[in-house]
């Protein structure tokens, strides 16, 4: 007789993370590989996380920490609100997190009941509409297009059959890199507002930007849930660092979940975030390196053919539109992958209707792979 498995488990996968095993196998049996699928700085930790990481292994600072994280980063954190964004947080409103990811599971857990119903933009973060359909809640993707840059609008979501219950949006977004502006991220707030829906604001590509700053949720309600990671721009992917910032109505639950999902946050994790605050001169040199192959690829790729590019108006990733190229973005993806050795994403894995003419090419890698991929791609195409 055939065990039981629940259907919480049957979503899509994560396509990025196939790519990455394909590109594996490819290094594994000899073969060279140039990554611009992963969204996944090139760039180590900051020093000085790593000499605080040895201090504290050395003496022994290894136990759990409360379920929030631990007091002096949470206060950090909070500062940092302040410093970058002239927003006053309070500490108690932070919670850290293993990870933006358990930021989403943590908030789609606590703000939204199984058969809710949330929406989010297409192209966009697939792990958004995985884990809310894991956990019974229905995705209602928002087709938007390049007029829209790729964000949602009051005027998109009222074009939405039936209730909502929730909005998600992120600036910088994964894939695109478009921004909301001040005005646009406000217009989506007081839609919200008006209507009863929760708002989470993805914000953990701020701090990559190349035109104009970001613009924070905490800045025009309390109301939402604001998630950031330590893995963008502060470069600590592997450790597995995040936070949330709170509204009131979201504390405990938040906390008491957290409790029984975690335990606590990765300690060292932790301690290393909180150096990497003091790391500013080094970090805004690994984004000065985004905005200098950003800026040799928004040349590069439309010579090579790939002439259809999204704004990328921050994180590190081009998402070009290659429907005159393919109507098969996976099968386009894979012979990229065997005939040049350059790896990217397939656009499936961010619009599941549409992505099947479109792809994402990843620019946080050091100069000379984006140099010397950007070669192969335009003897490929014109080859």
């Amino acid at each position: 007789m055939a065990l039981k498995a629940a259907k919480r488990g049957q979503v899509p996968p994560f396509i990025v993370m196939d790519v990455m095993r394909a590109a594996a196998a490819r290094e594994a049996a000899g073969g060279e590989v140039l990554h611009m699928e992963v969204g996944q700085p090139g760039t180590a930790a900051p020093p000085a996380v790593l000499d605080a990481v040895r201090q504290a292994l050395g003496e022994d600072r290894v136990g759990y920490t409360l379920a929030q994280g631990i007091e002096p980063l949470r206060r950090r954190i909070a500062r940092h609100y302040q410093d970058s964004y002239g927003v006053e947080v309070d500490p108690e409103r932070v919670m850290v997190t293993t990870g933006s990811s358990g930021g989403f599971l943590l908030s789609f857990l606590s703000a939204f009941e199984a058969g809710d119903r949330v929406a989010l933009a297409a192209p966009g973060y697939p792990a958004y509409r995985n884990i809310l359909s894991a956990l019974g809640v229905e995705p209602v993707l928002i087709p938007t297009e390049a007029e829209h840059r790729f964000q949602p609008t009051p005027a998109l979501l009222d074009r939405v059959a039936g209730p909502l219950d929730g909005l998600i949006v992120a600036s910088p977004s994964n894939p695109t890199g478009t921004m909301l502006d001040r005005a646009q991220l406000s217009a989506l707030v007081d839609y919200c507002a008006e209507r009863g829906l929760r708002l989470i604001s993805d914000e953990i590509y701020h701090g990559i930007t190349y035109e104009a700053p970001a613009v924070t949720a905490l800045a025009l309600t309390g109301d939402a849930i604001v998630i950031n990671s330590f893995s963008k721009y502060f470069s600590m992917t592997g450790w597995r660092l995040g936070w949330m910032v709170l509204p009131e109505d979201l504390l405990r639950p938040v906390e008491c979940l957290a409790q029984n999902l975690f335990i606590s946050p990765p300690t060292l994790s932790q301690l290393g975030g909180l150096a990497a605050f003091e790391a500013r001169e080094v970090l805004e040199g690994y984004v000065a390196n985004y905005a200098r192959n950003r800026a040799f690829l928004l040349q590069a790729l439309p010579a090579a053919g790939f002439d259809r590019l999204a704004p990328a108006d921050g994180a590190f990733y081009l998402y070009a539109d290659v429907g005159h190229l393919t109507n098969d973005s996976e099968a386009f993806c894979r012979r990229m992958l065997a005939e040049t050795g350059v790896a990217t994403t397939p656009g499936l894995d961010f619009d599941p209707e549409r992505g099947h003419r479109f792809l994402r090419f990843s620019f946080a890698g050091p100069e000379a792979v984006m140099q010397e991929a950007a070669t192969r791609l335009q003897a490929w195409l014109k080859g």
